[in-house]
């Protein structure tokens, strides 16, 4: 099934209605478990789309999703292209904050208990979570409008924040007007929140420096103690999806998409109706940009309480926040390179990038990449499972090349949660984190249980793939120290 590249790349050959091949990045150990999860299935399928441009992409990390498979990745042309919701997911904007710290984390390991309880208490978590703040319509427009700018204008951070994260914290193309009264009653009273599944706010500790220059320039040294947040959008990204769904379903019978699986439903990029997803899947963006900012915010109030420093002494600002489910208008140049040689290349495409479970990667000198950084590339932030490693990468140029600057985005699940909590108990789990120095806070043990880290895939290997294919470079390790899990 799969033509073997070279070690970390593996071709699946056009066939049938696919109007390009596929193209799964894996090493040979983990290429069983890419199979297991029937990707090549989802990714062959994701190939027919209309206006599907180099290759369907699988990153390492690739698993078994609605229409794409989580990992997923595929630039429509916006000439003739589709834009399908199966291929930014029900959680938009979904992704991973950052931030650094002045502090030592040995310094820190004596009072986790007590800064968890206090983090438990100031960021909500758990299915249907609500937070402190309360939101009528319009205020929640201007969310949709203004992302993580809205937060800082309402006092939730600082303009600092701004400076380095995606696209300065809000995507421009958002029409506050489309998400649907649902999804606003949804949402009102989530910002600031975890939420479930396998979203966590996390105390780490800097462990291992692959690239000292790098390292130093997004202000990270070993010894650190830092914080990882992984959150989307909640309800309302959920509800903004699923009333779309519905619509691109008629859309496809209306433009006479043929789809090998009504989940890759869809509608022409210049359509009317692919406009309105594209405007309110922005909205759904900006909210979850909205909410990691404010989470950040009270976790900064969290630290303070617990420790008792002021924010100078704490030095807790936002190294990078990247989301890893959205669709994004791009320009790229046709992948080309020795193994990819079927390209034409050369030619610049404006393209709708769907990444899905899939994170930006993008290389030094391009002009997305926050000024700062810009000498050396866009962190790539990549979590990993409860109790395990996560990594900071940094972009490349052979990603912008191969995969429209893209790579892995986690660990990927391998297990399903049913499976997960039939082998261990939430609270067995839980003692098991803190005999490896991992305090644990949630508000259901079945959540945790759900979430065990032998669920999941060894999220270095997903690293080591990412780092010898090139598509980023290994910059940073972190070990966790403490978790407030959804």
């Amino acid at each position: 099934m799969f033509r073997k590249i070279d070690d970390y790349r593996w071709e699946l050959p056009k066939t049938g209605q696919m109007r390009v091949p596929g193209l799964v990045y894996t090493s040979e150990k983990m290429l069983s478990k890419i199979e297991r999860e029937r990707v090549a299935e989802q990714v062959a399928n994701v190939a027919t789309l209309p206006g599907i441009v180099g290759y369907s992409l699988a990153m390492p990390d690739a698993h078994w999703g609605y229409g794409y498979p989580v990992g997923g990745v595929s630039a429509m042309e916006v000439g003739d292209g589709v834009i399908s919701p199966g291929g930014i997911g029900y959680d938009i904007s979904c992704g991973v904050r950052l931030l650094r710290s002045n502090l030592m984390a040995e310094d820190v390991r004596p009072h986790i208990p007590k800064l968890m309880d206090t983090l438990f208490h100031a960021v909500p978590s758990g299915v249907g979570s609500e937070g402190h703040i309360s939101l009528n319509k319009q205020e929640m427009q201007q969310v949709f409008k203004k992302g993580a700018r809205w937060a800082v204008e309402k006092g939730y951070g600082d303009r600092e924040d701004l400076e380095t994260i995606e696209d300065g914290g809000f995507l421009e193309g958002a029409d506050p007007t489309l998400p649907s009264p649902r999804s606003v009653e949804r949402g009102k009273n989530q910002l600031g929140t975890l939420g479930s599944g396998n979203h966590f706010l996390e105390i780490q500790e800097v462990d291992e420096i692959y690239d000292q220059k790098v390292a130093a320039v997004f202000g990270l040294f070993k010894g650190q103690m830092v914080v990882l947040i992984h959150t989307g959008s909640r309800g309302c990204g959920y509800q903004i999806c699923d009333d779309f769904l519905s619509v691109m379903q008629k859309a496809s019978q209306k433009y006479g998409i043929s789809l090998p699986d009504r989940q890759l439903c869809c509608a022409p990029l210049s359509s009317q109706e692919g406009k309105d997803y594209f405007a309110a899947m922005c909205a759904g963006a900006n909210f979850a940009r909205a909410n990691r900012q404010v989470i950040t915010h009270y976790t900064r109030e969290a630290f303070m309480k617990a420790l008792g420093k002021n924010p100078r002494e704490l030095g807790l600002g936002v190294v990078y926040d990247v989301c890893h489910n959205v669709g994004k208008m791009e320009e790229h140049e046709f992948p080309g390179g020795e193994a990819l040689s079927s390209f034409r290349k050369g030619k610049i495409v404006k393209v709708c990038v769907h990444r899905k479970g899939a994170t930006r990667a993008f290389p030094a000198g391009h002009p997305e990449v926050p000024a700062p950084y810009r000498s050396v590339g866009q962190p790539v932030l990549v979590p990993g499972s409860m109790g395990t490693y996560s990594y900071v990468l940094v972009g490349t140029n052979r990603a912008m090349k191969e995969t429209f600057g893209t790579c892995a985005h986690g660990a990927g699940r391998m297990m399903s949660r049913t499976q997960a909590s039939k082998q261990i108990e939430g609270h067995q789990l839980k003692d098991q984190l803190k005999t490896q120095g991992i305090e644990v806070r949630t508000g259901s043990y079945k959540g945790l249980a759900e979430e065990a880290p032998f669920a999941y895939k060894d999220v270095s290997e997903v690293v080591e793939v990412c780092h010898q294919a090139g598509i980023s470079r290994k910059v940073a390790r972190m070990k966790p120290m403490g978790v407030v899990k959804g």
